[in-house]
């Protein structure tokens, strides 16, 4: 079964820092541009992140970007990992990782969740004020 696997999430207090990591099961996933999203209770998931296939490129949602970093390792299986440094309460939602196979998403990357073709089940982050 093709699987997106997130974990790392928990609870931090505000400036504090975490590393979230999404594995690949049952496929590689090394051609795929790969994303991270959220979803606070009553609000739409919004993208937070993006990487191509290479690595090479990445695009950030303005109200991350300078606080949170997208890496990716195409080794025998494909994980992307999302640092969040000085987290703050706003942050507080469940994290989703996504794969999206379009040749412009595995070029660049994608900030459109409408691209993704894999999601993985979360994981929740919640920071504390």
């Amino acid at each position: 079964q093709v699987q997106l696997v997130e974990s790392g999430g928990g609870l931090v207090q505000t400036g504090g820092s975490l590393r979230l990591s999404c594995a690949a099961v049952g496929r590689t996933f090394s051609g795929d541009g790969m994303g991270w999203f959220r979803q606070s209770p009553g609000k739409e998931r919004e993208f937070v992140a993006t990487i191509s296939r290479t690595g090479d490129r990445t695009s950030y949602a303005a109200s991350v970007k300078d606080r949170f970093s997208i890496s990716r390792d195409n080794g025998k299986n494909t994980v992307v990992y999302l640092r969040m440094n000085s987290l703050k309460h706003e942050d507080t939602a469940v994290y989703y990782c996504a794969a999206a196979a379009t040749i412009t998403c595995s070029a660049y990357g994608c900030s459109d969740r409408n691209a993704y073709d894999y999601w993985g089940q979360g994981t929740q982050v919640t920071v504390s004020s």
